[in-house]
């Protein structure tokens, strides 16, 4: 048994516990937000965030998880009302979608690790942790509060 807390709610799960997170977030506790890409960490699309920090759950063990805190994109807020969220949807980001949630859940921990953004160092940051490399339009207005 693995027990660890997903979106504030302790969980429990009887899985292997070398199974992939992002496995045992999506088929056991039934939370589909997060999506599976490419299975080597590399597209971002899996990222969910454990203790505040940004991880590829679809390499991480859900061993890793045990005791601890994971957030998934429903976690993030229940009503789509996270400023990130909301510059997302103003700004009209989303392309296809399918890799939105792990973009927002990168984002959202690069954001809440630089206390005064600005767009060149967002911009450079994002570079260095996302496979994509569009979705800066949402970093060009300024977020007010705080982002967790």
């Amino acid at each position: 048994m693995t027990n660890f807390f997903v979106n504030g709610k302790p969980v429990q799960v009887d899985v292997d516990p070398s199974t992939p997170l992002l496995w045992v977030l999506r088929d056991s506790l039934g939370l589909t937000g997060t999506k599976f890409g490419c299975g080597m960490a590399l597209c971002g699309a899996c990222t969910v965030h454990l203790e505040g920090k940004a991880i590829r759950s679809c390499v991480a063990p859900v061993s890793r998880a045990e005791g601890k805190h994971v957030t998934t994109i429903e976690g993030l807020s229940s009503d789509l009302s996270h400023p990130l969220q909301k510059a997302w949807i103003e700004l009209d980001v989303p392309q296809c979608g399918y890799c939105q949630s792990g973009q927002i859940m990168s984002a959202a921990v690069l954001l809440a690790d630089i206390h005064k953004p600005r767009i060149k160092i967002l911009t450079k940051r994002w570079a260095a942790t996302s496979a994509v490399a569009e979705p800066t339009r949402a970093f060009d207005k300024p977020f007010i509060g705080p982002l967790n």
